[in-house]
């Protein structure tokens, strides 16, 4: 007979210790000495097992407690022949219980709250627990895939090896787990509100590569990085919560990704109708009008260049005069080369209707006082650049409002006038009707863009998403799907808070579990709460 000690990964994620044996070549387990979270406790049932390899026979049952004195210490020795007076015997203390020693702590608190959100979102759909403990990781402390095990340690959890970590990106590819996730996350969208209005914005991920291939390819960078990269469109709820993520090459026009990733929405969840918003960067003739064909509703920033034709009829009755808060209602030409259909000679502006204006859009436009105060600061430092480089102040290079003249240069005075006529101006596109929409909602929720922006911002810093040593377009994907996941967890735990990610681990990751060995015996004790924390933690898992 031959035995041995083995260890086992469990469903749970724990680690079993087993004893085992082979007798006439037939294998079994012969003992199951126990199941562990964590380092310490696995180094204790790994030595307890060999002591049983050792001596399997039943022994005396340890308590954890030295004896106290034995009983023939306390009798007293007769005197010695000749002695007149005996000493009284010396007692001597002995320990009963050896002295406490910490063997470690973690932030598992930290761990077992993020882990509830993640089950709360649905998440739990994906039954990849290897995934699950890099969606946490990444949440926590944002870092590679090699030092994942030292995070998942301090949070009091043993790591899976890396080879296992590698095929948990292969299988989160193949295995298509962010088509689960984009439907969990939906239902909980809608869960906690509706789905009619989706914000939609792009970004870039820079990568480390050194040269471009298929996907990874150099182009235009929010980041003003020259390093090969991949555009990113996002597509999030009212409240920033992610509903879909997309990938494409990084010279895509962003433009080009806004009807793919609103297809594939569309797909996924057999959407009929629902209103998109983009920020002007998305004005495209080609994009709104297949979103239209598509029975999409719009909402879309309007580049401010294209006041003095959507606004001829204010500029001819009013002039160039506008009150702080001045919403303007009319259209705008569709194609640039469309005749406009508001007509001059009318002081009131055309309300559009799709029926009646088949060559034009809705167009709101705002005026506000502060955004002037803003915008005209701008153009006076941009009409100061402009004449330092003209008088060789400057070094020369693109410079707004300067032209050139043969082999000099000049302000360009007619485009600093445009500019200064539309300062303070403000437009919207859309094909919302005014009874369904009426302009101050269509401005209020193309203000939520903010949220989507916010999201971007959370993705690339607090989650560390750019830039990554991925190479293939499977790992690429694969950390996208991570990343996708722990954006949702953030944005759900700032949700139930009120506060940021950051703000709330500085609060609970001090808050540490510790194992401690005690006269041979190891416990592990939580943390102590106090009202804050316990009001922080009942709002971050409370499942509303």
């Amino acid at each position: 007979m031959v035995a041995w000690v083995r260890r086992v990964r469990t469903g749970s994620g724990a680690t079993a210790v087993q004893i085992a044996e082979s007798i006439d070549g037939k294998r079994r387990i012969a003992r199951h000495v126990g199941s562990a979270h964590d380092e310490t406790g696995l180094n204790l049932l790994v030595a307890k097992a060999h002591e049983l390899l050792a001596d399997d026979a039943q022994g005396l049952l340890d308590l954890g407690l030295s004896l106290g004195q034995p009983v023939s210490s306390l009798l007293v020795a007769p005197p010695a022949q000749g002695t007149l007076f005996v000493a009284p015997p010396r007692r001597v203390r002995r320990r009963l219980v050896s002295k406490p020693k910490v063997v470690r702590t973690t932030s598992r608190l930290l761990y077992d709250v993020i882990s509830e959100v993640y089950d709360s979102l649905g998440f739990g759909v994906v039954d990849d627990v290897h995934f699950k403990e890099l969606v946490i990781a990444k949440v926590v402390e944002p870092t590679s895939l090699l030092d994942v095990d030292r995070v998942l340690a301090d949070l009091g959890e043993v790591a899976a090896s890396l080879s296992t970590r590698n095929r948990t990106l292969k299988a989160a590819y193949r295995g298509k787990y962010r088509d689960q996730l984009a439907e969990a996350c939906f239902t909980q969208a809608r869960s906690c509100g509706d789905v009619s209005l989706c914000l939609y914005d792009v970004t870039t991920l820079r990568t480390h590569a050194e040269n471009e291939d298929t996907f990874r390819r150099s182009g235009y960078s929010k980041d003003r990085s020259i390093d090969p990269q991949v555009v990113v469109g996002l597509l999030v709820d009212r409240n920033g919560l992610p509903l879909e993520i997309g990938c494409f090459e990084g010279d895509k026009a962003e433009t080009k990704t806004l009807l793919p990733m609103i297809q594939m929405f569309q797909a996924r969840h057999h959407i009929e109708s629902m209103v998109v918003v983009a920020d002007a960067g998305m004005l495209s003739g080609t994009n709104l009008r297949e979103l239209d064909d598509a029975g999409f509703r719009f909402i879309v920033g309007s580049r401010q260049t294209s006041a003095p034709l959507d606004l001829v009829s204010h500029y001819r009755w009013n002039g160039e005069i506008f009150t702080d808060g001045q919403v303007i209602d009319t259209v705008t030409p569709r194609h640039r080369r469309s005749k406009p259909d508001n007509d001059p000679n009318q002081r009131a502006e055309p309300v559009w209707t799709d029926g009646e204006h088949p060559k034009s859009w809705r167009a709101v436009w705002a005026y506000s006082a502060k955004r002037w105060v803003r915008d005209n600061r701008t153009l006076n430092r941009q009409e100061e650049r402009a004449r330092a480089v003209i008088a060789g102040e400057k070094k020369t290079k693109a410079t707004r409002f300067v032209k050139t003249n043969g082999s000099t240069r000049v302000l360009d005075g007619k485009s600093l006038a445009r500019a200064r006529r539309v300062a303070g101006l403000k437009g919207y596109v859309t094909n919302i009707d005014s009874t369904v929409m009426d302009a101050g909602e269509v401005i209020s929720s193309y203000h939520d863009l903010w949220k989507v922006e916010q999201s971007f911002r959370i993705f690339k810093s607090d989650l560390a998403a750019t830039p990554f040593f991925a190479r293939k377009r499977q790992s690429i994907e694969a950390h996208l799907t991570i990343a996708f996941a722990a954006l949702a967890i953030v944005r759900t735990v700032q949700r139930r808070s009120g506060k940021t990610i950051k703000k709330i681990l500085r609060e609970l990751r001090p808050l540490r579990s510790a194992t401690i060995e005690l006269n041979g015996t190891i416990q592990t004790f939580p943390p102590e709460i106090v009202l804050e924390h316990q009001a922080l933690l009942d709002a971050i898992t409370a499942r509303h």
